[in-house]
């Protein structure tokens, strides 16, 4: 009887040490995310929530492998710094609030720049003639999203475009064309996402 509580007593104290190890070896198997927040401060020269900086943590749902080298981070590109792991494949994007570090990539602005009223329905109206940016057949980069996130895709123009116009757009002569706005050479964004 000794012996089988002494036994239960040390299994007590294994599966109290038990969790706490597994804690501790689980967060080796993740790449710290603070650590990826802080390196893309560093390379942009600007804190969290700064103009040119991060405009959010990196997610915290985020398990990224740890990588076994100091991730590389690039940017800013098209509002956004790239964080990449080249030993393990692994790349993410982080985006910018727009600002003075963010200014020298061309961030995609807010608002449409002294264009007449337009909505989705009808195309802006330019002040004055402006010299297209984009023109037909020109592969662009269609970018949607928030503060928080962004996702984008490679089209392709089906008309020319100034800054501030809406165009055309579609992935390949097959499929349905996509109305965007023309923010920079190369770049459209849908229409709706105005937090960028």
């Amino acid at each position: 009887m000794l012996r089988f509580s002494s036994l239960l007593l040390a299994a007590v104290a294994l599966t109290g040490v038990s969790p706490a190890l597994a804690q501790a070896q689980g967060s080796q198997k993740f790449e710290n995310l603070d650590r990826i927040d802080s390196l893309v401060a560093m390379t942009v020269g600007a804190n969290l929530g700064e103009p040119g900086g991060p405009a959010a943590p990196v997610d915290r749902r985020l398990r990224l492998a740890a990588c076994p080298t100091t991730p590389s981070v690039e940017g800013p590109v098209f509002g956004a710094a790239m964080v990449q792991c080249a030993a393990l494949g692994w790349r993410i994007r982080v985006p910018l609030v727009a600002g003075a570090a963010a200014a020298a990539s061309g961030p995609v602005p807010r608002a449409a720049p002294a264009y007449g009223a337009a909505n989705r329905f009808n195309r802006a109206a330019p002040v004055a003639a402006k010299e297209a940016v984009v023109r037909k057949g020109d592969p662009v980069q269609l970018m949607a999203g928030n503060a928080v996130f962004s996702v984008s895709r490679m089209m392709v123009a089906d008309e020319d475009g100034a800054m501030g116009e809406t165009i055309r757009v579609r992935e390949d002569k097959k499929s349905s064309p996509i109305f965007a706005q023309v923010v920079q050479m190369g770049v459209v964004r849908i229409p709706g996402f105005n937090d960028f």
